[in-house]
């Protein structure tokens, strides 16, 4: 049985040009990388040692690399920090030390219980569930409120990518019942189902940003601040910025593609009936979704009850409580407990067969995780040999910005460009550390930039390339390129200003130093 996410992949239809254009684009990377790495390698820039040069030079070649793709992403991630160790900038044991942070294991226990999910067909039944109420089949623009709502919902939880195959075939499926009803032998080539698949692509990418699960740049950010700065975001910190801008970017899809991509006018009393149908087609809960359910309620309890206690405690992350639960159950070990116990509890004890097998579990995302601690690599060694001192400086002197506001509007701004080219995973663990080497050379709290920034490198939206959820949407053929590019260009626009106004009134702040 093929995999939703493949078979949305290989669905994808490029035009001869475009086609050319990935092939010319993935030769430059195979050429480019290795002269970028020797210019580099020997130029002496002033004020920077020779293991910063060096360090700068196998950047600028995995840069090369991601933004062009000549090579997998993850096996860059693999390629950069081999080559800082044969460089002399660190033991084996100190540069892959980031493979092993507590962050990359949350990442495993957040996929896993993703695939668990998706086993047992609780995306369906939630999504067909919400979308059969009364209140949705009444009115187009509430279907796709309801679809951009559960869409973000399903997004804070399991990776941006998932969240878009399992919601794009319900709504092609959708789309064939209104295009029958309308009579319509092409419906995918309709403005509505240009509209419902571009919100759904957004609307994944956009209920990431809401918690620090959500997508790989939220994690980066926060480690990179844990890191660096030796503070530590809560999850219950991170979603009093994240859902904000969630709630407000998706309220803006909703409007924007019910009046420029309005569905039509009947009745959907039939597509409501048709859906109720779906629903009762999945018959009862069965014991693996309940084993789930009650696994990932108790998970984010778990993560939420930290900041909760220090939000209601009049010492707030002085509390014995906070102390004792963040030194006893970080985030990282939540999740990897939840899905151990997913190991344990069966679905089925006349088959035994359990809720979550190793099998399913080793088909996560292994090269997201790669991708990730590999970048993680990176941002510790720009640190440790001057590199992103050097950057920062330089960049605070070319853009004269020497203010929390300045810095914060201005490294939004770069972190939604860089995603455009390349992942969003790359963009933060190459962007994040030079925000806050910027701030720290301008002498202005870094917090607020970072936050920005991170939040900043997942809003790609310009390109079928920018983020797997635009790419995947842009596959199913319903979606003309103009189409994406000037709704994602709007999206970016309003992102920009939504993460900025949010970050600057909401963000902490570093505590002074005693």
């Amino acid at each position: 049985m093929s995999h939703p996410t493949q078979d949305l992949v290989l669905s994808a239809h490029l035009s001869p040009a475009e086609e050319r254009f990935e092939r010319m684009r993935k030769r430059l990377g195979w050429y480019l990388a290795p002269v970028v790495l020797v210019v580099l390698w020997f130029i002496p820039f002033p004020g920077l040692s020779v293991p910063a040069r060096h360090l700068f030079a196998i950047v600028g070649m995995a840069l090369t690399l991601w933004m062009t793709e000549a090579i997998p992403l993850a096996a860059t991630a693999l390629l950069a920090p081999s080559l800082c160790v044969l460089a002399g900038l660190g033991s084996a044991r100190e540069v892959f030390k980031p493979f092993a942070d507590p962050i990359i294991f949350l990442f495993m226990g957040s996929f896993m219980m993703g695939e668990a999910m998706l086993k047992h067909g609780l995306n369906r039944r939630f999504a067909f569930s919400l979308l059969a109420m009364p209140w949705v089949g009444s009115s187009p623009a509430r279907l796709y409120a309801a679809f951009a709502g559960i869409t973000a919902f399903i997004s804070m939880w399991v990776s941006n990518a998932a969240t878009t195959a399992m919601m794009l075939p319900i709504g092609l499926s959708i789309l064939a019942e209104l295009g029958s009803r309308q009579g319509l032998a092409n419906y995918r080539a309709t403005p509505f189902a240009a509209g419902l698949m571009l919100l759904t692509a957004f609307a994944a990418s956009v209920g990431g940003l809401a918690t620090p699960i959500g997508t790989p740049p939220n994690l980066i950010g926060i480690g990179a601040i844990e890191r660096i700065l030796g503070y530590k975001i809560t999850f219950f910190q991170w979603m009093r910025l994240g859902l904000p801008v969630a709630i407000v970017l998706a309220g803006f899809l909703v409007w924007r593609f019910n009046r420029l991509c309005p569905f039509p006018t009947l009745s959907l009393t039939d597509h409501h009936q048709w859906l109720e149908t779906e629903r009762a087609n999945l018959g009862r809960w069965t014991r693996g979704q309940l084993n789930v359910v009650g696994v990932f309620v108790g998970a984010v309890a778990l993560w939420v009850l930290p900041g909760l206690i220090a939000a209601f405690d009049d010492r707030g992350s002085a509390s014995p409580a906070y102390v004792w639960i963040n030194a006893h159950a970080p985030e990282s070990v939540i999740g990897l407990v939840a899905t151990s116990v997913l190991f344990f509890l069966p679905s089925d004890s006349k088959s035994e067969s359990f809720t979550l097998e190793w099998r399913e579990a080793a088909g996560i995302d292994w090269g997201t995780i790669l991708l990730f601690a590999g970048g993680m690599c990176l941002g510790e060694l720009m640190f440790s040999t001057g590199l992103a001192h050097w950057i920062g400086s330089g960049l605070a002197a070319l853009f004269q910005s020497h203010s929390v506001v300045g810095l914060t509007v201005l490294f939004t701004g770069v972190g939604i460009l860089v995603s455009e080219t390349t992942t969003n995973t790359a963009s933060a663990t190459m962007v994040v550390p030079i925000a806050i080497a910027v701030s720290q050379a301008a002498g202005v709290d870094p917090l607020k930039p970072a936050l920005a920034t991170c939040l900043g490198c997942s809003m790609g939206f310009l390109l079928p390339v920018s983020t797997g959820p635009n790419a995947m949407a842009y596959g199913t053929g319903c979606i003309p390129l103009k189409s994406m590019m000037r709704h994602g260009l709007w999206l970016d626009a309003v992102g920009w200003v939504v993460i900025v106004g949010t970050v600057l009134l909401l963000g902490p702040a570093l505590p002074a130093k005693p």
